[in-house]
């Protein structure tokens, strides 16, 4: 057996200078890993807190996608940042699209999100984040009041452009005892945010996207059993027809 003896080699410079990079590099790989491993629990719970927020006006169950990554940005002088669509989908069809967006209130910025259906009827909106007065302007919270959910149903059709303001300025939308700046600013955001759903709707990438959704919709539907079915009858019966034709002929 070979021994190899490195003691003499201990008080060298190079030795030293070897085991200290050696113990420098083990460390940094130590911190490269460790930051690695917390910066993906942090993004991992940035995606949770999104899908959180958006599972608050969207249903999982619309898509089958990853709206968080199928995005547009869209930007419009009434608010304080560019709004974000996300866009769901289920089998090919765009089923709604959810927008976030920030707007300026009382004491602060308000950042909300709201869901539309394609043909731009709001599914519902909820507050993400705001610092307007508590217990007066937070009513725009769904935990402290139900005001927020007057928005349900509403779209640029069936409220006219004077709507879309509180009532104090002649609009459909009440406002809040001793607060009327946040209520109006959040009205303002929500018809903000359909005006720039409808923009997005109608713009080439909308009508090609929404399109491409309706043709794989009608695709599938004429690939369904259902309507095979129904058009194997249908031939059947065409056949049954043919043949009782034939024998009449046949037998004149």
């Amino acid at each position: 057996m070979i021994s190899f003896d490195i003691q003499p080699y201990k008080e060298k410079p190079v030795y030293q200078a070897l085991l200290l990079g050696g113990a420098c590099a083990l460390v940094s790989l130590l911190l490269i890993l460790g930051n690695h491993t917390t910066l993906q629990s942090i993004e991992d719970h940035k995606t949770a807190d999104k899908l959180a927020m958006l599972a608050q006006v969207l249903p999982q169950s619309y898509y089958d996608n990853d709206p968080l990554t199928d995005t547009r940005t869209l930007q419009h002088e009434a608010l304080s940042a560019p709004a974000t669509l996300m866009l769901a989908e289920k089998n090919g069809a765009v089923t709604a699209v959810a927008v976030q967006l920030s707007i300026a209130g009382w004491g602060g910025i308000i950042n909300m999100i709201l869901a539309v259906t394609p043909d731009g009827q709001l599914m519902g909106v909820r507050i993400i984040s705001h610092i307007e007065t508590p217990g007066l302007a937070d009513k725009i919270e769904v935990e402290k009041s139900d005001w927020i959910t007057g928005f349900d149903g509403k779209s640029l059709e069936n409220v006219s452009e004077q709507g879309w303001h509180v009532k104090k300025d002649g609009g459909e939308f009440d406002q809040f005892t001793g607060a009327t700046i946040t209520p109006r600013a959040v009205v303002k955001g929500v018809h903000t945010g359909l005006l720039l759903y409808r923009s997005w709707a109608e713009s080439e990438d909308g009508l090609k996207t929404l399109a491409a959704g309706m043709t794989s919709a009608a695709d599938e539907q004429s690939a369904s059993p259902e309507r095979v079915e129904k058009q194997v009858q249908q031939q059947s019966q065409s056949s049954a027809k043919n043949t009782g034709s034939e024998a009449t002929e046949a037998a004149s």
